[in-house]
This record gives structure tokens, C-alpha cells and sequence, in this order.
């Protein structure tokens, strides 16, 4: 299997010049949100987001060296990408994020719902900053996502009748939206057509949209361990994900006992095992496998470089971690 190390290596070197970015644009201006910025941006995360921008950028600009708001977009990309972690953990009252505490388990809610309010601040500062007007609009619909992403989310919890339309909608706005619009700015500050600008941002969709249907996946078929959180947080949380509501339709009882919230002995390890004998898990994998193929094809517009082929290559990165 492709390692995600080996995937990024056009862009290793900007990745390190990122890391380093990051700790100094946060860092520097208040220690709790020093200590905050120094914990979220020393996690162990793979930094896929900045990496798509860094690689859309360089294979958008093959002639040229990529720009200093090239790097500037994949530092607010990431810093927005955070933010909305560090609110989520508070609204999930998670403790852990890849098997690190989370900034709300450290410092307690109240600070890290500020840490998330600044991190957005300061990143819609840098965005400003970057004096175009397009990459300013197509990011800031991506934060105004995020919050619509979590509202739907809170607001269909436990709720049976959700659809697969309302369910990817919902995972756009939490996941696929930064990877899309972020990868078309990376086309617009390179100076792309309108055509190829379309399709960075539809490559990014249904990367994100996969990444996001595999990560639901990966709640009941992978360990603690691996996942960072509990195993099946996701249905404990009332959370219905791709695998829940297609086994649904083959398991009149899962609804039951979705609707009484787990409320009897037993009732959440029976959901678990009911989602795992269904064909729910397959067909979630089919699905997710279907949004990395049409993310390949989007990148026909692309001219062969290392960049675009890790580019072509990430779907695949992305849907092996299912298995």
C-alpha cells in the first residue's frame, strides 16, 4: 500500500517549510493560544489538505516556481482545516484526536472554542491579505460550510429518515468543500482557465467526499487504535453514516434501535453487529471507490508531472485505507 509520506514527496520540502509557517503565524501573539497552535500543528496529522494545495499548485505552474500566496493559501487552508476540528471536538465532547488529547480536554471548552474562533479569524486575516477577490469568496463559503455541516449534523441526530443525498450534502459541507474550493484557488492564483479551475474544484469534491465516506467506514471496521477516538463514536453519537443507512434498508430493527438512542442494555452492541452482517459496509465502500474514480477522471486537464500524478494517485491512497 502506498504510504501518504511517499504519495507527498513532490511537496515534502514546502510541507516542512508549512509546519514551520504555521507554529509562527499562530504562535508568537498569545501563550495558551501558542500552546494550543504548538499541540494542534505538532499532531501527527498527514496534512493532506495543505498537500493538495501545494501539488495543484506546482502542477498548475510547471514553467515557474510556485508563488509565496501559493504557500500562504496552503497555510490558511490547513489553519482553517484545524479550526474547525478544535470546534468539532468541542461539539462531539471528544478527548482524543489521533490518539493526542484534544485542546478541549487540555485547556477546558471555553478556550478551545476561542482557539477555533481565532484560528478562523486569523486565517480569514491571511486570506484577506492575499488581495484576491476569487480565492477570498471561494474560501470563505468554505467556513460558512463548515458551520452549515455541523448545524445539519446536529440537527439529524438519531433522525432515521435522513437520506443519502441529505448524508453527502452534509459530508460536503464538512469535508469535500475546503478540499474543493481550496484546490480551485490554487488554479486561480496559478492563472488557470475557467474549465480547469471547474475541474480542480470537482476533483476535490469527490476526493473529499470519498475521504470522508471511507473515514465513516473506518468507524466500524478499524480499531481505537487505529482510528484515534472510540471505535462506532459515530452511531453512538447518533451520527447515521453511508454503512447505517444502507444497512437500514436491509435491518427493520436497526431503525428501532436508532430511535430509542440505544436506550436498553445491549441495544448499541446489537446496532454495531447489525451494520456489520448487513451489505451496508460493502456499498458504502462502492460508493466511496466511485468518487475516487470520478476524481480521476476530473484531472484530465492536468499535463504529466510528478505533482498531477500524485494528484492521480491520492484517490486510490485514500480508498486502499479502507482495507
Amino acid at each position: 500500500m502506498i504510504s501518504v509520506t511517499s504519495l507527498f514527496a513532490p511537496v515534502d520540502n514546502d510541507l516542512r517549510i508549512l509546519t514551520d509557517n504555521l507554529k509562527k503565524l499562530i504562535g508568537a501573539r498569545h501563550p495558551i493560544l501558542g500552546a494550543a497552535a504548538e499541540h494542534l500543528f505538532g499532531a501527527r496529522g498527514k496534512r493532506v489538505r495543505p498537500a493538495i494545495v501545494l501539488l495543484v499548485s506546482r502542477a498548475t505552474m510547471l514553467d515557474h516556481d510556485i508563488t509565496p500566496r501559493h504557500r500562504r493559501l496552503a497555510e490558511i487552508t490547513e489553519m482553517i482545516h484545524t479550526a474547525s476540528l478544535v470546534h468539532d471536538d468541542v461539539v462531539d465532547e471528544a478527548d482524543l484526536r489521533r490518539n493526542v488529547a484534544t485542546v478541549n480536554s487540555i485547556f477546558d471548552n471555553r478556550i478551545a472554542v476561542l482557539a477555533g474562533d481565532f484560528l478562523f479569524a486569523q486565517s480569514s486575516w491571511y486570506l484577506a491579505n492575499l488581495d484576491n477577490l476569487q480565492v477570498v469568496k471561494l474560501l470563505s463559503e468554505v467556513i460558512r460550510d463548515f458551520a452549515e455541516g455541523e448545524i445539519q449534523q446536529g440537527m439529524s441526530k438519531f433522525e432515521t429518515s435522513l437520506s443519502l443525498e441529505a448524508y453527502l450534502e452534509k459530508s460536503y459541507y464538512k469535508t469535500a468543500s475546503l478540499i474543493a474550493n481550496s484546490a480551485k484557488a490554487a488554479g486561480v492564483l496559478s492563472g488557470v482557465s475557467l474549465e480547469v479551475a471547474e475541474n480542480l474544484y470537482d476533483y476535490g469534491k469527490n476526493v473529499g467526499l470519498a475521504f470522508q465516506i471511507v473515514d465513516d467506514i473506518l468507524d466500524f471496521t478499524a480499531s481505537t487504535e487505529v482510528l484515534g477516538k472510540p471505535a462506532g463514536s459515530d452511531l453512538v453519537s447518533g451520527n447515521l453514516t453511508a454503512p447505517v443507512l444502507y444497512a437500514m434498508e436491509e435491518k427493520p430493527l436497526l431503525e428501532v434501535l436508532i430511535e430509542r438512542e440505544f436506550s436498553e442494555d445491549g441495544d448499541l452492541e446489537l446496532a454495531l453487529s447489525l451494520v456489520k452482517e448487513s451489505t451496508g459496509i460493502q456499498r458504502a465502500r462502492s460508493l466511496a471507490a466511485d468518487h475516487g474514480q470520478k476524481a480521476v477522471q476530473n484531472l484530465n486537464c492536468l499535463k504529466p508531472s510528478a505533482s498531477a500524478q500524485a494528484l492521480l494517485d491520492l484517490p486510490d491512497y485514500v480508498i486502499s485505507r479502507m482495507y
